[in-house]
């Protein structure tokens, strides 16, 4: 009976040992994959594959877990990210990540909240890597949320800094998207700009409905009748692809200033659209210099034809997250937040730190001008159009870091 017991007990331990090293750590991805915005849902999606996937390729985690990314389709819908929350919380995910929707956002920082106050042996962790509205790291700020992309205020700050410089600039248009993030960015734009530039005149604030707007003419004929030379937009999507395509067939004869000017779709509606007509300010561009993550992105076109890697603040969120959990020796999301608190991070923008106050991630920005492919300052074009991105500025963490009134909540 003893040699009998002694033989179970060891092959429980020899069946224990595989399964543990091969157990998966759940990352629920909730955004839209169908819609108006599925295409940029799914982008996202196949960058957090291939990120999840390098890391598994590595040896995964904590002594060879995997992670394993679920996709879920919330329809850029705030209602319908709280009917997957439940999903994610009935089948025991213990980790989310989300981008496309500041709305959303919201509503799950709060619903997280809640729930974790109530089940602390099943809390869940909420890691953004786009949702560009300050609140969500200031009046929202949670010890269970991470915010990985520069906020709006933020981003202001940068780009209006550098308009100031641009004495061409002379009046502005501001146009987004009805919801929270186009109306903080309209917001900060207005109480930012004339302070940096009194003689610059505000000619245009213009919002409208968030992904249900099909024909931007009339819009783009407002921007030409209010004499812009220069158009600050927040729109992402659908909606900034239609509007710069409207405004390129329109012959408007103005300045973009944008954050997503490179993400999926936007450079095919910009075409061979005139040099120096197209900025954006974002962590990173394909010709960047030095470029710490070129065979990560060559891989990526590789294995997804047709696609580009452009969101290195994913790569950012997920090794982060990586990190976290070596540092914490544990998958609970207790621990990985406050292994995570106060992280420095050798990003592919750069040197990168987790600020401990309100879970914001302070980073360097670039601000890069769409132009032709030259084999040299543009070594890359983008989707086919014989255009990419070529650095305008570099602005570092310090020139983007802007206070936090967060109060937060410590567990």
């Amino acid at each position: 009976m003893l040699k009998s017991l002694a033989f179970s007990l060891c092959a429980s331990v020899a069946f224990a040992i595989p399964a543990s090293a091969s157990a998966q750590i759940k990352i629920a991805y909730i955004d839209p994959l169908s819609g108006a915005f599925a295409s940029i849902g799914d982008f996202g999606l196949k960058s957090f594959i291939a990120i999840a996937d390098d890391i598994n390729a590595k040896g995964g985690v904590l002594g060879g877990q995997k992670l394993e990314i679920v996709p879920m389709d919330n329809k850029a819908s705030p209602e319908e990210s709280l009917t997957l929350l439940k999903k994610v919380t009935d089948s025991g995910i213990r980790y989310i990540v989300q981008g496309q929707g500041s709305g959303a956002a919201g509503a799950l920082i709060n619903a997280i909240d809640k729930w974790n106050d109530r089940n602390p042996d099943k809390t869940v962790l909420f890691l953004n890597y786009a949702s560009n509205d300050p609140e969500l790291t200031n009046s929202k700020c949670s010890f269970w949320y991470y915010s990985f992309d520069a906020h709006n205020l933020m981003k202001v700050e940068a780009l209006t800094n550098y308009m100031a410089t641009d004495k061409s600039i002379k009046k502005v248009f501001i146009i987004g998207q009805d919801y929270a993030h186009g109306q903080q960015m309209a917001k900060a734009v207005v109480a930012s700009l004339p302070k940096k530039r009194p003689d610059i005149e505000i000619v245009g604030n213009e919002l409208h409905p968030f992904g249900k707007v099909k024909d931007f003419a009339p819009y783009v004929a407002k921007i030409k009748a209010s004499g812009a030379d220069t158009v600050i937009t927040g729109n992402w999507g659908n909606d900034l692809s239609l509007l710069l395509r409207a405004s390129k067939e329109s012959g408007l004869k103005t300045k973009f200033f944008t954050y997503f000017a490179a993400v999926r779709g936007t450079p095919t509606a910009l075409g061979e659209m005139p040099e120096d007509t197209v900025y954006q300010i974002s962590e990173w561009h394909r010709n960047i210099q030095p470029n710490k993550l070129e065979k990560f992105a060559d891989d990526y076109a590789k294995r997804f034809p047709g696609l580009e890697f452009s969101y290195v603040r994913i790569n950012t969120t997920i090794q982060m997250l990586a990190q976290a959990m070596e540092k914490a020796k544990s998958a609970d999301p207790l621990k990985v937040s406050t292994a995570m608190e106060g992280m420095e991070f050798d990003a592919g923008n750069g040197k990168v730190v987790m600020r401990k106050d309100d879970h914001q991630l302070i980073q360097p920005l670039v601000l890069s001008a769409y132009s032709k492919k030259n084999g040299t300052t543009v070594k890359y074009d983008t989707e086919g159009t014989g255009y990419g991105f070529r650095t305008v500025a570099m602005i570092p963490p310090k020139d983007t870091e802007v206070p936090t009134t967060c109060a937060m909540k410590r567990m």
